[in-house]
């Protein structure tokens, strides 16, 4: 038995009753709960002296929103404009399978030489967690970060607020539906003597396609 699966033997031994799924894949190990068992988890997977993830890497938000679907994904590009090879009716049918946001946390054991991902699914309806920030600080800005470009709230940290957008920025620049041009733009006014905040005012226009095309130099 390997060590990773050793891993996946204890980790479901310490922690089977809030596991919904576990993944062995690529040489890494994932979990995913419910994000109510957030802070369970977490003091089990750092306080048991046979898992003893003490380190914390990285927590991140992820928006599943047009999981798996590409827009460019087309056999021909038309003369009418590389625009005509995008297929939106694609984008416009739910598909998703499973709650469209999630957090997602990475671990270390440094004295295990072991590494785990827990995921936690978040309905987009109640974007809501524990924070973990007692438990590990480095958490700390991480979860500002996904509150500030998902818009997750982590409920009971103790300064969350936005860390990498401005202080009257408009929405969460990382979810999928997000335009990538944004809701404003920043100027400063002479006469007003400051910085004011405009609708933007650039006109979306795609420029490059993604065409799959046969090539007979690789036909056997």
């Amino acid at each position: 038995m390997s060590d990773l699966e050793a891993l996946h033997t204890l980790i479901h031994a310490e922690l089977n009753s809030f596991i919904q799924k576990s993944t062995l894949a690529y040489g890494e190990l994932t979990i995913e709960i419910a994000p109510e068992h957030i802070r369970e988890v977490a003091f089990i997977l750092r306080d048991r002296p046979e898992l003893d993830f003490k380190l914390l890497v990285d927590v991140c938000g992820v928006d599943y929103l047009h999981y798996g679907l590409s827009e460019w994904e087309t056999n021909a590009a038309t003369e009418k404009g590389f625009e005509r090879g995008v297929d939106m009716s694609a984008m416009q049918h739910p598909h998703l399978t499973r709650p469209r946001f999630g957090v997602v946390y990475h671990l270390l054991s440094l004295n295990k030489n072991h590494r785990i991902r827990i995921r936690a699914a978040l309905e987009e309806t109640h974007l809501k967690i524990n924070t973990v920030t007692d438990i590990w600080p480095a958490a700390n800005w991480f979860e500002r970060e996904a509150f500030d470009l998902f818009g997750i709230e982590f409920v009971g940290h103790p300064d969350l607020r936005r860390l990498l957008t401005d202080y009257g920025f408009i929405g969460h620049p990382f979810r999928k539906d997000f335009p990538l041009i944004g809701n404003v733009e920043v100027r400063y006014d002479a006469k007003l003597r400051r910085v004011i905040y405009d609708p933007v005012s650039i006109e979306p226009r795609i420029l490059e396609p993604k065409v799959i095309r046969n090539d007979n130099r690789y036909q056997e």
